[in-house]
């Protein structure tokens, strides 16, 4: 056999320390943020870690009068689009629409300090509106009691920043990952239909409503109520939805008049105001907002609620808005910084969420993330830096101070038809269409968030998609798929036989190649689907199997049970006279064999490091047993 002038590496395993350290960082510090300054000075590298975790003071130094340009621009717009998006969002909240004003305040300042991403705009969002009326609305009446029900939506969202705050110091921003991409997209396409029919109140001037979410609950309302209808309203709020779908569609087909699309919830509120203050809405059946009085947030810290009573449920809704917050605030920051080839931190993201919610619930706020219409709002206005959101504190602080009192007269229809509007845009059918096409699970688990939380509630239809991807997963992990490898014909090449019919096999040599980890979930399924290869060879090609070459480039890592199961896999291939080899383990794995002394049961001879020199030694095991055996017939 030739020899080679490489072979397996079977170093001593290393310290458990080292290879705790290494595990840890590859799970909190993937991105390793500390080497660009490992070398500094130690002045130098204090002033770069204080640059890292509050970015601020990273990216200001160097701001000058052309970026502020670009971002005065950015601010000013879309604080045009967050006046009526918070009134409305505070509205599906059952809370004061002052309330959605404070919160464009206060968590822009903190965002731009502690935020990473130069294209997130921050401010309410729908969806958490609803699911923190549903979990507080459970526990507490907002029209019984609006002032309890106000302070424990307050001490929600400061739950909602601890949450944060643990998560991203913790470097546990890896959870956000178990939301995949079609539960996601499912889950915002019912959240937006629940709350489109939750607006057929405010559009059809009803007084009367169901407090219930799911999609039939609403309807047999509307039915229940249908006396109520004002036909004033509903001809003002197809009014107001037409223009702004139009003005939504002049968007799409013509990015450069953006502004349109920016400035169309404000033109409605304005014409709005102009209509009820002229035509005396009020007594045409068309009601207004009320009372916004001018001034800035109150401080709200004294009105945190902890009573037992309450507890749970503010914990409850704290966590659950919390990470929906988290998800949709850190995948729209993610999804315009690879278009524009930038990187932004989940971690710090993260965290710079938490400071928002925590300094929020002291200051009248609540709930808080990057809203996916204000950001793209604020990317197509051309921001530059996260100094847009600074611009848009200060902008909302003016109206606040001079403004608040001229949007008291803003029609309720006028703010259904912005959120109407604003959740149309986040059904995404062209994509729950491309998951049918190209994976039917993950169409099944886009269906069950959006059919759940249509149908049920919001937190159920979360659970459900969330329960049947993990199941997914669970069965990519307990069910990997094992493929037999083949040679390309005039190549160095082995490949797998079912992706490459063109393959040959090797007379008597079995190999077969594993891509996942090997453990107690696994372990059994993989023994008997090696057995079953064996068989299914024998049975095609009528040779006996004399070696089992199993190639580990792909196995991250095994467990004790994954190890006894190769040992009992050896010992029953010995029994049928099999060979067993194994093809390039990796340093974990190998650590392992080693240490739990499966090397030295099968013998350092068995590890090689390629396909192509196992295979080599195979034949040349096969030259010299034919060798022995012809010469013992001589003998004889």
């Amino acid at each position: 056999m030739a020899s080679s002038t490489h072979s397996v590496n079977f170093a001593a395993p290393r310290k458990f320390f080292t290879t705790f350290k290494n595990d840890c960082k590859e799970t909190f510090f993937p991105d390793d943020p500390f080497r660009k300054f490992r070398h500094d000075k130690p002045l130098q590298k204090f002033s770069k870690t204080v640059q890292y975790f509050v970015p601020v003071f990273e990216w200001f130094p160097r701001y000058d009068f052309r970026l502020l340009r670009y971002d005065l621009l950015a601010g000013i717009t879309i604080t045009t689009l967050a006046i009526p998006q918070g009134i409305s969002y505070a509205k599906l909240a059952d809370l004061p629409p002052i309330i959605g004003l404070y919160s464009s305040f206060v968590p822009p300042f903190i965002y731009a300090l502690f935020g990473s991403s130069k294209n997130l705009a921050v401010g309410t969002v729908a969806a958490c509106s609803l699911l923190i009326h549903e979990t507080i609305g459970a526990v507490a009446s907002s029209k019984d009691d609006p002032t309890l029900y106000l302070h424990l939506i307050y001490t929600a969202t400061f739950f909602t920043g601890i949450f944060q705050i643990a998560i991203g110091f913790s470097r546990l921003g890896i959870l956000v990952d178990f939301l995949s991409h079609s539960t996601i997209t499912g889950f915002m396409g019912g959240t937006a239909i629940i709350i489109c029919l939750q607006q057929l109140k405010g559009l059809l001037g009803l007084k009367h409503f169901t407090s219930e979410t799911d999609v039939v609950s609403v309807i047999k309302a509307v039915l229940q109520y249908k006396d109520e209808c004002k036909w004033q309203s509903a001809v003002a709020g197809l009014v107001f939805l037409c223009f702004l779908q139009t003005a939504r569609y002049v968007r799409q087909r013509k990015p450069k008049l953006f502004w349109v699309s920016a400035i169309s919830p404000m033109a409605v509120v304005v014409a709005g105001c102009l209509y009820a203050y002229l035509g005396n809405a009020e007594q045409h059946g068309i009601a207004i907002v009320g009372d916004l009085k001018k001034g800035l947030n109150p401080v709200s810290i004294h009105y945190l609620n902890f009573d037992r009573q309450y507890l749970p449920a503010t914990i409850r809704a704290g966590i659950v808005t919390g990470l929906i917050a988290m998800v949709e605030g850190i995948a729209i920051g993610r999804s315009f910084a690879i278009i524009k080839n930038e990187q932004v931190d989940g971690n710090k993201e993260i965290i710079a969420f938490g400071f928002m919610n925590i300094i929020g619930s002291f200051t009248s706020c609540y709930l808080t993330t990057g809203p996916f219409s204000k950001t793209a709002v604020n990317v197509s206005a051309g921001c530059k830096t996260a100094m847009s959101n600074v611009v848009q504190g200060v902008c909302m602080m003016l109206t606040l101070l001079f403004l608040a009192p001229v949007f008291s007269y803003t029609p309720l229809v006028a703010l259904a038809a912005i959120i109407m509007s604003a959740m149309l845009g986040l059904i995404n059918y062209e994509e729950m269409y491309h998951l049918y096409k190209v994976d039917k699970f993950d169409f099944l688990i886009c269906m069950a968030a959006f059919f759940g939380v249509s149908f049920k509630s919001m937190d159920v239809g979360l659970l459900l998609s969330v329960g049947l991807a993990l199941l997914r997963a669970l069965l990519y992990v307990a069910r990997p798929a094992p493929c037999k490898l083949g040679k390309l014909p005039d190549t160095g090449l082995f490949r797998d036989t079912e992706q490459y019919p063109e393959t040959t096999s090797l007379e008597g040599i079995l190999v077969l190649q594993l891509g996942s980890p090997i453990y107690f979930a696994n372990c059994t399924y993989i023994r008997e689907r090696i057995l079953r290869y064996i068989y299914e060879e024998h049975a095609a090609s009528k040779t006996e199997v004399e070696h089992v070459l199993l190639d580990l480039s792909g196995v991250s890592s095994i467990d004790m049970s994954g190890i006894e199961t190769f040992i009992e896999l050896g010992r029953v291939l010995k029994g049928k006279s099999i060979k067993l080899g194994i093809v390039n383990p990796r340093i974990e794995v190998l650590e392992k064999m080693t240490l739990a002394k499966f090397v030295d049961v099968l013998g350092r001879q068995a590890f090689h490091l390629s396909v192509e020199e196992a295979i080599n030694y195979c034949r040349f095991t096969f030259d010299r047993a034919r060798k022995s055996a012809s010469n013992n017939d001589d003998a004889a």
